[in-house]
């Protein structure tokens, strides 16, 4: 008998189950991109290395929401945005762009999440940036990489400068944009996306309340630094993210178990 359950389990015998883990991964933070209101219509993209493989990604098709998104209709493309297996759909190729030059540039990359949210564009907007003005925020101070506004990224030769831009920092500011999050898995990267936005978020509201005339209380460097040390690698039994991915993989399933199909 044809069960939501046999579907949701089902796996096709072409997709190894590596690659499908990482379909299923990505399809979700699709869904919670959208469930946390951070989707912008059918724009935007994220995506993750196809397991084994060094030039070849799992992308969204161009023109769905984030809510239609299932480890299915992925599409999974070369570096250059060639599709390697047929689609009915074809990828977004600002996508092809910007996330290309991520991993072309970064080995260690395996997922790539880009957003385009009120608070990143605003805090991008800032001259000075994210600021360490929250415990959040924290996890980013000389962590973060910032990029020139270009325009929409069709151009090719902006790859380069991306990559430069970006650096070795796991999150990239795209002034007047969005922003890039980076991860060595999906949970990863969605784990920077989240502690960006609420650090960006609360610091629009922070600075919003100086014109009351209160004074911004800024935590010293040393402070800063040690915080966002304690973040890092060498301090983590394991890489950020992966506590709360379980959790907020059920919190996929009660709100549409689909994206697993």
């Amino acid at each position: 008998m044809d069960t939501i359950e046999t579907r949701l389990a089902a796996r096709p015998r072409h997709i190894s189950p590596e690659e499908w883990q990482v379909r299923v991964d990505l399809a979700a933070c699709y869904r919670l991109l959208a469930h946390f209101g951070w989707d912008d219509l059918v724009l935007t993209h994220n995506s993750a290395r196809v397991p084994g493989t060094t030039d070849q990604i799992l992308i969204n098709p161009m023109g769905l929401m984030f809510d239609e998104i299932t480890a299915s209709n992925l599409l999974k493309v070369d570096l250059d945005g060639k599709l390697i297996e047929p689609s009915e759909y074809e990828p977004i190729y600002a996508g092809i762009v910007i996330h290309g030059a991520i991993y072309y540039a970064r080995p260690d990359v395996q997922c790539v999440i880009h957003t385009h949210t009120e608070a990143d564009i605003a805090v991008g907007a800032l001259e000075d940036g994210l600021l360490p003005l929250s415990q959040w925020a924290m996890r980013f101070y000389n962590r973060l990489g910032y990029h020139v506004y270009e325009g929409v990224s069709l151009d090719m030769d902006e790859r380069e400068r991306l990559q430069r831009s970006i650096g070795n920092h796991p999150v990239l500011v795209l002034r007047n944009h969005g922003l890039l999050a980076t991860g060595r898995n999906v949970a990863e990267a969605f784990s920077s996306t989240y502690h960006f936005e609420r650090s960006a978020e609360a610091q629009l509201k922070i600075q919003a309340a100086t014109a009351s005339g209160q004074k911004i209380v800024v935590p010293d460097p040393d402070t800063c630094e040690r915080q966002a040390a304690q973040f890092s690698d060498g301090n983590l039994a394991r890489l950020p993210g992966q506590r709360e991915w379980p959790a907020l993989l059920r919190l996929c399933d009660r709100l549409d178990p689909s994206y697993r199909t």
